[in-house]
């Protein structure tokens, strides 16, 4: 995974990557400015509810910090759906500057069925997340226990869409379960690696190419086993 870390960091100024870095970023932005207005709307249509006085602006600022918070938590949601539209993008300039063999047999991902899986993704972040987000709290208590069910359960939602991403392009819808099934292991250690990379500050803001291009390399270091 460290190696390809490596080559995938070592890409990221290639013009394709460069390319769905800087359209990524830019819907990235456009959604959560659209939802801050919508949140920011909602905090002041709630405090001029309360009428004017101080829990006016109490519930003023606690609905803005619900906002953000939610902000932060739907990040990784939006960041993989983003790029899941335009990971083909991605997983073919890696195949191409890595592993020209297998382009002979890769079908590109068709842009509705990219969009597709990079909603599905976001559905299933935000729903599985949602569940569990009792579990989360409870965990408080133990100090680190939040933290570890956050990345296993993450881990385990973004290895599928890596993988995904990637298996798509090489492998008819009717085998994909298959191809599931018997690398669960593999996608959950990728998924890890992508979780990791989305809460570091900075690095999140490229963590979605770079894990599209790790999983790319990933699963072809795999076939070649």
């Amino acid at each position: 995974m460290l190696r390809a870390l490596v080559l995938s960091v070592r890409q990221l100024g290639d013009p394709p990557l460069l390319s769905v870095l800087a359209k990524s970023l830019a819907l990235t932005i456009a959604i959560f400015v659209a939802f801050g207005g919508v949140g920011w709307w909602a905090a002041r249509a709630i405090a001029r509810s309360y009428g004017a006085g101080g829990w006016s602006e109490l519930v003023g600022v606690a609905a803005v910090f619900v906002a953000l918070l939610a902000s932060w938590l739907l990040f990784r949601a939006v960041a993989i759906a983003v790029v899941g539209i335009f990971a083909d993008e991605v997983v073919e300039a890696v195949e191409r500057r890595h592993y020209a063999a297998a382009l002979a047999g890769a079908r590109p991902v068709p842009f509705a069925r990219g969009a597709a899986m990079g909603l599905g993704s976001a559905a299933r972040a935000i729903l599985v997340n949602l569940v569990l987000s009792p579990l989360y709290l409870a965990l408080l208590v133990t100090g680190v226990g939040t933290a570890a069910a956050f990345f296993i359960v993450n881990g385990w939602l973004l290895g599928r869409d890596l993988g995904d991403m990637v298996a798509a392009r090489h492998h008819p819808r009717a085998a994909m379960r298959d191809w599931r099934s018997g690398t669960r292991g593999g996608r959950f250690m990728l998924g890890l690696a992508g979780t990791a990379l989305l809460v570091v500050p900075g690095v999140n803001l490229v963590s979605p190419v770079l894990a599209a291009a790790m999983a790319t390399h990933w699963y072809h270091r795999r076939e070649r086993m």
